[in-house]
């Protein structure tokens, strides 16, 4: 699609100067981007850089000033350049086409322009509704929900009773309504506790690829809208994640933890089961929140156990000068034993 820079300039309700005429047809980075490319630079230091490229069109802050070159102020060039790549390039619509591999029974409900694609297996009582796209060998269980607007990436498996609201993207190898790990030990062995729950998905979700998110044990595994989900996350059963909540990649979140909304949680952390991480909180990255823990309202946490940030900084700031102390100390001794 292409647009023009006054058009963009009203989209987002900014200042332009320079050519109001100016095509836009893609974005970039300016080092590699073409004369009909969006750029943006969000500090003084990325404006000579924004200079020598061959875009024509750029997003900059308030009062910046880029010669040759048509320039839209906004306030967060980086949230409007988002908002532009969504804008200027829509997504593919749905055809409406159902590949002949794809296996879809009678009692299934699909909208009139859902589009299957080659070897796609719909179980019964599946509804799916309208713009939504499913690709290639996803597998859709009995009784799954899907709302308008998904897409389904390759190779998407959803366990029966799976439910899924609007404008959710979920990318290739996501397993939705696995069993969780729930096990009841006694009489020398390993007994399973029954897992019939569900798992429900809001509005506006994004899941990464290789995510799986388990089904209740008896209840609901719950995921809100807005939530943004990266690669190789693990959701335990029960758990529930907040609206807007950002996970990030290799997080592990136990069963029946609860993450409220707005959350940040850094790779590779561990939550551990029945934890609470209340709105607006952060866990960084390979922090390890312990069994029970509470984390509070826009606390930033970090380490293993997770603690305070400015507390976490203070002990490792102590933990790598160990070397440097150790030496003190076998000084004195030595100081000691010669008195």
């Amino acid at each position: 699609m292409t647009r023009t820079a006054g058009e963009l300039a009203q989209y987002l309700n900014a200042r332009l100067d320079g050519d109001p005429g100016a095509q836009l047809s893609g974005v970039a980075n300016p080092d590699g981007a073409r004369a009909e490319d969006l750029i943006y630079a969000d500090s003084p230091r990325h404006l000579d850089r924004a200079a020598k490229s061959a875009a024509k069109c750029l997003l900059v802050r308030p009062g910046s000033r880029v010669p040759g070159k048509t320039v839209i102020e906004v306030n967060n060039p980086k949230l409007a350049f988002s908002k532009t790549a969504v804008w200027l390039l829509p997504k593919p619509a749905a055809s409406g086409s159902i590949h002949p591999t794809a296996i879809v029974p009678s009692s299934a409900r699909l909208a009139s322009d859902v589009s299957l694609g080659p070897y796609v297996v719909v179980e019964d009582d599946v509804q799916i509704g309208a713009g939504s796209i499913i690709n290639a060998f996803c597998f859709l269980g009995r009784g799954s929900r899907i709302g308008e607007h998904c897409h389904l990436h390759p190779r998407v498996t959803l366990y029966s009773g799976s439910r899924l609201g609007n404008n959710v993207e979920i990318h290739s190898g996501v397993v939705v309504g696995g069993d969780g790990f729930g096990y009841v030990s006694g009489e020398g062995r390993h007994w399973k506790f029954p897992q019939i729950g569900s798992v429900e998905i809001g509005d506006d979700v994004e899941i990464g690829c290789n995510t799986t998110l388990d089904r209740g044990s008896l209840g609901q595994t719950r995921i809100g809208n807005g939530v943004k989900i990266d690669n190789l996350v693990q959701v335990g059963h029960n758990a529930e994640i907040g609206d807007h909540s950002v996970i990030v990649a290799q997080t592990g979140i136990s069963g029946s933890s609860i993450l409220g909304k707005n959350v940040a949680v850094g790779g590779q952390a561990g939550i551990g089961d029945h934890a609470t991480i209340e709105d607006g909180a952060m866990v960084g990255g390979q922090a390890g929140v312990l069994v029970g823990k509470t984390i509070r309202s826009g606390q930033i946490v970090w380490g293993t156990p997770a603690r305070p940030l400015a507390k976490f900084k203070q002990q490792f700031a102590w933990l790598s000068r160990l070397p440097e102390l150790a030496e003190r100390i076998r000084e004195l001794e030595k100081q000691q034993e010669r008195k």
